[in-house]
């Protein structure tokens, strides 16, 4: 089977440095902590410490050094459209103080705050994503084929119906041309699954985990396995352990690997211009200057080549960042209408490659191009 995408992960003292080829291209790269490693997607069994009214939110002890947060948008159904009228709805009277309750890690824990979780449980699978809270059936928008969309739809309801089961489940990208019978067994091991997170808490007494999703390296195995997974790393503890997350995935044992993340703030274009990218709390700034590029005659040619080799390298680099929330992109001014919209395309081309959601937004009044865009990886 051929293998379009390969992870390379190289164990350097107590991290390692993670790399996501795609045919020979770097897409993706991170760092796992082994003493702290991320606990997003994990799935707790929790007791509600306190409840706040006027944040409509409440804490929740899981059992980790702080206690999580959860709002209300997070407790109510996502398929009864009661969400968007949550400000009708009291918090109190939906969740109490030291009620027992199954959240999931939708935000991981930093410095200053404890996790964010949600009772909208997600267990993902090869083709498939179960929602064991929800009842409504979709497909992944990347998947823009009606008839197949239909076609995936018709096997996961008519699953549920044969198995009387009242559960969500979203259908990935990876299910696109799959066999109905590997849809149905990936439905079949994620049900297993939940039916055996909710046996572990029948018998236990919160705070306790019930569910390990094997942290940043476990995640992308799920993510790129279905569509073809080469791993390659120079550790045996860590092939121990993908061996452990998936026994059929193969992995390469490679003690020369010494590959190092790139993760300077000036990042040099081709033409002989540069970007600066600078990560602050409330967002990401990206400038862009022409450097040493100058052109030949015409300064507006120059300042758009420029823009246009920028906005294929930021569309790169924030997706080998994993840059998240607002990020605001100061392109070299423009003076034509079409010249704006010209290098505003090239960024919605480029963004096209990213597998999270991104919005491109309209240039400011300023010239500023504002980009927001949700992290792979929960930060």
């Amino acid at each position: 089977m051929y293998k379009p995408y390969k992870l390379v992960i190289c164990k350097n003292n107590e991290n390692a440095d993670i790399f996501v080829y795609n045919q020979g291209n770097l897409v993706e790269q991170y760092q796992e902590q082994f003493d702290n490693k991320r606990l997003e997607g994990n799935i707790y069994y929790g007791k509600v410490t306190n409840v706040v009214k006027g944040m409509q939110s409440a804490f929740i002890n899981i059992g980790t050094d702080k206690n999580a947060f959860i709002h209300i948008h997070d407790i109510l159904p996502k398929d009864e459209n009661l969400a968007e009228n949550e400000a009708k709805y009291n918090i109190s009277k939906i969740i109490k103080q030291e009620e027992n309750i199954i959240v999931q890690i939708k935000r991981d824990c930093n410095n200053n705050k404890g996790p964010r979780v949600t009772k909208d449980i997600k267990l993902v699978g090869k083709y498939v994503i179960l929602m064991p809270f929800s009842t409504f059936i979709t497909v992944s928008k990347k998947i823009i084929d009606i008839d197949e969309r239909k076609r995936l739809i018709t096997i996961i309801t008519t699953y549920m119906n044969k198995n009387k089961k009242v559960y969500g489940a979203i259908a990935r990208t990876s299910a696109k041309g799959q066999a109905e019978e590997l849809i149905e067994k990936d439905l079949s091991d994620l049900i297993d699954k939940w039916n055996n997170i909710l046996k572990k808490a029948k018998n236990a007494n919160p705070p306790v985990e019930l569910y390990n999703n094997n942290g940043i390296i476990g995640k992308l195995i799920s993510d790129f396995q279905p569509m073809g997974l080469e791993i390659v790393t120079n550790d045996r503890e860590i092939s121990d352990f993908i061996k452990e997350v998936d026994k059929n995935q193969e992995v390469t044992i490679d003690n020369s690997l010494n590959e190092e993340i790139d993760r300077n703030r000036k990042v040099y274009l081709n033409c002989g211009g540069f970007i600066t990218i600078d990560e602050t709390e409330a967002l990401t700034a990206i400038d862009v200057n022409s450097g040493k590029f100058t052109g030949k005659d015409n300064l507006e040619e120059t300042i758009v080549k420029v823009n246009l080799e920028a906005a294929t390298e930021i569309a790169k680099q924030i997706r080998l960042r994993d840059l998240g929330g607002i990020i605001i992109v100061d392109f070299i001014d423009m003076a034509k209408r079409e010249d704006i919209e010209k290098v505003r395309n090239r960024m919605q081309e480029e963004i096209k490659k990213d597998r999270s959601k991104i919005q491109i937004l309209e240039f400011t009044k300023l010239g500023l191009l504002e980009i927001t865009r949700k992290h792979i990886l929960g930060k």
